[in-house]
């Protein structure tokens, strides 16, 4: 079961750093080759939708990431 919540939050983790780096890149006009579906539906839709990879990776992080000492 450990197994399965360190790469969750493994997985938050990931899923946060691309969505910063989503929002750095697309002041200069770049994108990252996975993400790029998301401004197909606009640029308001595409920002909703880096925040909230930030948002609930940073979830899946602080819920799974951490090593509870018992």
């Amino acid at each position: 079961m450990e197994d399965i919540t360190s790469k969750l939050g493994k997985g938050g983790l990931i899923l946060a750093a691309m969505g910063i780096i989503s929002i750095i890149l697309s002041i200069f006009n770049y994108n990252i080759k996975l993400l790029a579906w998301i401004d197909l539906w606009g640029t308001t839709a595409g920002w909703i939708i880096r925040i909230l990879l930030i948002l609930g990776g940073g979830a899946l992080f602080f819920f799974f990431g951490r090593e509870e000492d018992q």
